[in-house]
Parts: structure tokens; C-alpha cells; sequence
């Protein structure tokens, strides 16, 4: 499950909106939206999400991959 907290951070320390994500991360609004509520991100959603928010890879493994590693 995704750190959706971390993420809306993320968006929002982006200045762009959910639009300008979507369409520049190739991923359908309502898609988007359900993936906010619970839904599991594919991998091709993380890379174009990585991308378009610029994240680092630390960032990225925070918010997708935020299982504890022991």
C-alpha cells in the first residue's frame, strides 16, 4: 500500500494540480483518485509519477514501496 500522505505532499510541495499531474503522468484522473483510496499504483503509474513529480529515488521507494525492510 502507498504512503498516499507522503504523496500529497509530494503533489503538493509540486505546485502543479491533479490535472497537470494525470495528463503529464499518463494516468486517468478517476484512476488517480481510486489508486488514492486504497488501490495499488502500477508500475508504469510509479514511473510516470516518479517522473512528473520529480522524485528522488529514496522519495519514490518511501511513498510505493513503504513496506519496513529488515
Amino acid at each position: 500500500m502507498a504512503d498516499i500522505k507522503l504523496l500529497k505532499e509530494r503533489i503538493a510541495d509540486s505546485g502543479m494540480t491533479v490535472k497537470a499531474i494525470c495528463e503529464k503522468s499518463g494516468i486517468l484522473r478517476e484512476t488517480f483518485y481510486n489508486r488514492l483510496k486504497g488501490g495499488e499504483f502500477t508500475a508504469s503509474e510509479i514511473v510516470g509519477l516518479t517522473k512528473t513529480l520529480k522524485l528522488s529515488r529514496s522519495d519514490r521507494d518511501k511513498i510505493f514501496l513503504n513496506e519496513k525492510l529488515n
